[in-house]
C-alpha cells in the first residue's frame, strides 16, 4: 500500500502542507510523524492533506459549487477514470468532493478528494485505497472526507 502514499496523492495540488489534520478514526496514525498524511493500523487507507498556494474563493452557493463541479470533472476526466463530482454543504459555505479511479502499475486505486477553500486559497483532503480492498477503514475514511473534514 506504501505506492499509494505519493502517486496517487500526486493527483491533488502540490505546496505547502496546511494546519494538521485531525483524523477522528480510532487506530489512524501520521505516516512518518507527518500531521498532514494519515493511514489506518493495516496500511490499506491513505489519507492526505495539502495546501496548494492557489487561490480558490469561497464556494458561497450550490450554482457556484455545481460550476466548479463540473470544471473539475471535466479536468481530472483528462487523467483518471470513473469520475464523478458534487457539491457537499459545509455549514455557511460549499465544498465539492470528487471521486475517481487511478490506475498505475496494473493496479487500480480508489481516490476521494474534497475541494474547499481555506482563506482564499485551495486545499484538498484525498483518501485513497487498493481497489477491491475490504478494510473496515475504506468507510470510515469516505465519510470522514464526505461529512467531517472541513
Amino acid at each position: 500500500m506504501r505506492c499509494l502514499s505519493l502517486t496517487v496523492l500526486a493527483l491533488t495540488t502540490l505546496g505547502t502542507p496546511a494546519a494538521a489534520l485531525i483524523v477522528p478514526m480510532k487506530g489512524w496514525v501520521p505516516v512518518n510523524g507527518d500531521a498532514n498524511l494519515w493511514t489506518d493500523a493495516g496500511g490499506g487507507c491513505l489519507l492526505r492533506e495539502e495546501r496548494s498556494g492557489q487561490a480558490f474563493p469561497v464556494l458561497a452557493s450550490q450554482d457556484e459549487a455545481l460550476t466548479f463541479a463540473g470544471k473539475l470533472r471535466a479536468q481530472l476526466s483528462k487523467n483518471v477514470s470513473g469520475v464523478v463530482t458534487q457539491p457537499v454543504d459545509r455549514a455557511g459555505f460549499w465544498a465539492v468532493l470528487a471521486a475517481y479511479d487511478y490506475r498505475e502499475g496494473g493496479a487500480t486505486y480508489k481516490v476521494a478528494q474534497l475541494y474547499l477553500s481555506d482563506a482564499g486559497i485551495l486545499r484538498t483532503v484525498t483518501g485513497s485505497s487498493a481497489e477491491g480492498h475490504k478494510n473496515e477503514c475504506v468507510n470510515a475514511m469516505r465519510e470522514f472526507i464526505r461529512y467531517l473534514a472541513n
